[in-house]
This record gives structure tokens, C-alpha cells and sequence, in this order.
């Protein structure tokens, strides 16, 4: 079964997420932010990380940067419903800082199990 962590700061956001991998037959985990989620990965490694970028204590950039040298073989989803700038900005960053695929926040569920399955089969 394929593992999947979701780093994101929004409590309901997340509990959502897991639910719906779950349904889709995913082993899910959790975290609140890059600091708790870069420690889950290294006690046991996922398949694939989707991390939120605009966080408190480790945000998502620095998050994506850690997990890439650390761990250059994960997948990485990065999702943004943008904060001070739009979304698209920070998502280009997370792109071309390793991220493997981008979503801004909303995004369709379609969207996410296609991208998803995409990567990790």
C-alpha cells in the first residue's frame, strides 16, 4: 500500500484529505507543519508528500528544499491558496525548487487522486 503524509497547517483541510486518500486506498499521515513532516519521513518514508506552503514554523518552501536533499527520491505535491501574493507565484517557486506537480487551493478531488496516481501509481 502506498504512503502518502499531508503537510498542512488547516486542521479540517487535512482531516478532509486523509479521509478522501484514505477512500482511495492510501496509507495517510499527518502533519501540521515541515518541521513535524520532515521528522515523520525520516522515522518512516512515504511514497509521496503533499505540502501546503504557507504554514507557521516550517513553511512549505523550506520544507520542499529540506525533503529534496535529504530524501531526493519522494514525490512532491505542492498545493497554495496563496497568502500575501497570488498562489501561482509560490507554487512556481515550489516547482522549480523540486516539487514534482503544483495545485492551487481549491482544487477538484479529481484533480488530486489523477495527479496522484500519476506519480505513485
Amino acid at each position: 500500500m502506498k504512503r502518502i503524509l499531508i503537510i498542512d497547517d488547516d486542521d479540517q483541510f487535512r482531516e478532509m484529505l486523509c479521509a478522501m486518500l484514505e477512500k482511495e486506498g492510501f496509507q495517510v499521515e499527518e502533519a501540521a507543519d515541515g518541521d513535524i513532516g520532515i521528522e515523520l519521513q525520516r522515522k518512516r518514508p512515504f511514497d509521496l508528500i503533499l505540502t501546503d506552503i504557507i504554514m507557521p514554523n516550517k513553511e512549505g518552501i523550506g520544507t520542499i528544499i529540506d525533503l529534496r536533499h535529504d530524501f531526493p527520491d519522494v514525490k512532491i505535491i505542492a498545493i497554495s491558496g496563496g497568502g500575501r501574493i497570488v498562489p501561482n507565484n509560490y507554487l512556481d517557486v515550489a516547482e522549480k525548487l523540486g516539487a514534482h506537480r503544483t495545485l492551487s487551493k481549491p482544487f477538484e478531488r479529481k484533480e488530486l487522486i489523477s495527479v496522484i496516481r500519476e506519480l505513485i501509481g
